[in-house]
């Protein structure tokens, strides 16, 4: 699984326990989470299609299209995940080429863990 470590070292970050919700399906946002530690599931209509593990980001569509929450996000166990809004993706983007191909490259294998199962 393509990952992300480029957050690893950011002050900014915040703590979620088991059972939290990040953020829940249908919410407006302008932020994604890196995730640094732990795991996060990725849910749709109460059904887990997917979790994320350190190194890889989750919310990041809404940065990318301004749509609402396709999905609820919650830990499954302690997470630290870094905040990034929708300003310091694009300085990243226009900045750091090689993040774009990240973050893409992590949108097409939960794409492609999606469609297989």
């Amino acid at each position: 699984m393509p990952e992300i470590n480029i957050f690893n070292n950011d002050s900014n970050f915040q703590i979620f326990e088991p059972g939290e919700v990040i953020f829940k399906r249908g919410e407006q946002s302008d932020l994604m989470y890196a995730v640094i530690e732990g795991e996060i599931d990725i849910m749709v209509d109460g059904k887990t299609i997917d979790t994320a593990y350190a190194g890889s980001l989750i919310g990041e569509m809404a940065l990318i299209d301004n749509s609402p929450r396709s999905a609820t996000a919650q830990a499954r166990t302690r997470a630290k995940v870094v905040p990034v809004t929708q300003k310091r993706f694009l300085f990243m983007v226009q900045q750091t080429p090689f993040f774009s191909i990240q973050v893409m490259r992590i949108m097409a294998d939960r794409l492609r863990r999606l469609m297989e199962s």
